[in-house]
């Protein structure tokens, strides 16, 4: 029998927490060996779940680079915009490496992380979940095996939630892009990966993008609302109620996503969480906010052969994450509304629904993103175990040429015009 993979998980915030999990699903598979994070409580929990050792546990990830390479691969799940550095120095140590998304925040950093990975020769492996989730692949078997024809046009709309959004990208870490990044990489990174991943060989050739924040501002604040939610006349009447949205959920017994985000030194409970609201930023009245990225922004796109994508990213929706897409052909329509593949064919003029085999085990908290978690997980560990990266769907090449197109998109944005992809200028 082959040894466990050692990884070790640097950030140990909700993403390093959901992909570490699959040691506690398959031990016999991957073994968590060392945790970094500058917080302690967040370090201590993810230390005592795995049982590390105290001498592989680190405030300071630079310190497990001094040292000499005690495992096979890292995740690296740190801020946005604290992924070059550690990326860069654990290739160099060669460790194989499964990187949440967006991959960095410049196009030189997407670059330069690419180049060190190949460099090194270490699997390169992107968190773009999607590219795993049974539905997704679907998709993507279909097309390939012609049944809609030649691609004409994609469709596709991610609605982002109403409350999901107040809470990552008003009042959360996605708020503001000095802090993090811009809304179209920091949200909707995986949406634009998945049309260039259903192009196929088509190379996106120009696009053009509009968007701006919209309601959540000073000017949209209702007469007599507070400056928190918790102090608030109105907050019965706010969709946006932070008591609404966290302790609302506490008092029914939910202490997962989004209540686990808002108490970083402690388990949310009632007290914990009122403690939150009262003092920390996701207690705020969502129009007092220093947010600054777009709540709403549409993405066109032209490729190669004449192939159109439209992409729409929605604050203001009912459904959380739920994309919806529509793929037109030569010879069928396929649509998926996050459940489910229909299929019409053009010529029996008959709709045939196509159905995803999804295996990923329901009762180790794996489940988000469709079970594509884990997915994720087993073809990363997969591939580090038979040193095979042909189990990655998310490889540094094409996850990097789709960055640059999220980055071409949003200087479309910011410049008004028409990009023409690969042109001078790219930020």
């Amino acid at each position: 029998m082959t040894s466990p993979v050692r990884v070790i998980v640097v950030g140990a915030g909700c993403r390093g927490e959901i992909y570490s999990q699959f040691a506690s699903i398959h031990p016999e598979r991957v073994q968590v060996v060392g945790v970094a994070d500058p917080r302690k409580f967040a370090r201590t929990k993810l230390q005592q779940k795995h049982k590390i050792l105290d001498e592989n546990t680190f405030e300071d990830w630079h310190n497990i680079v001094e040292r000499e390479k005690f495992a096979d691969a890292v995740l690296i799940c740190t801020p946005d915009r604290l992924h070059k550095e550690p990326v860069v120095a654990f290739a160099k140590k060669g460790y194989h490496i499964l990187l949440e998304k967006p991959m960095a925040t410049t196009a030189e950093d997407c670059t330069a992380i690419v180049e060190a990975c190949t460099q090194s020769g270490v699997i390169l492996s992107v968190g773009h979940v999607l590219r795993y989730d049974p539905v997704i692949h679907k998709i993507k078997e279909l097309i390939d095996a012609g049944v809609v024809g030649d691609v004409m046009h994609i469709q596709h709309l991610e609605p982002v939630g109403f409350y999901h959004f107040a809470h990552s990208f008003v009042r959360g870490s996605w708020r503001n892009e000095a802090e993090s990044s811009f809304a179209l990489l920091a949200k909707s990174c995986h949406d634009i990966d998945l049309i260039h991943h259903w192009a196929g060989p088509r190379r996106c050739v120009k696009v053009s993008s509009f968007g701006s924040v919209s309601h959540f501002g000073k000017e949209n604040k209702p007469t007599g609302a507070g400056n928190r939610c918790l102090d608030c006349s109105i907050e019965g009447d706010c969709p946006y109620s932070a008591s609404k949205i966290y302790l609302n959920r506490v008092k029914q017994g939910d202490t997962g996503w989004p209540v686990s985000v808002i108490c970083p030194s402690s388990l949310p409970d009632i007290e914990s969480v009122t403690e939150a609201l009262r003092t920390g930023p996701y207690g705020r009245c969502v129009y007092e906010c220093d947010n600054d990225v777009c709540s709403n922004q549409v993405v066109n796109m032209e490729f190669e052969g004449g192939l159109t994508a439209a992409f729409s990213m929605v604050a203001f929706t009912e459904e959380i994450c739920k994309r919806k897409t529509t793929i037109y052909g030569s010879k069928g329509e396929l649509s998926c509304d996050g459940h489910e593949v229909h299929v019409f064919d053009f010529l029996t003029q008959r709709s045939t629904k196509h159905k995803a085999h999804n295996d990923a085990p329901q009762n180790f908290g794996m489940s988000g993103h469709g079970g594509a978690d884990y997915h994720l997980m087993a073809a990363f560990i997969s591939a580090v175990a038979n040193n095979d990266p042909s189990h990655i769907r998310s490889g540094p090449e094409e996850t990097l040429l789709s960055h640059l197109l999220v980055f071409e998109a949003e200087r479309s944005r910011l410049e008004s015009r028409v990009v023409y992809c690969g042109d001078a200028g790219r930020r």
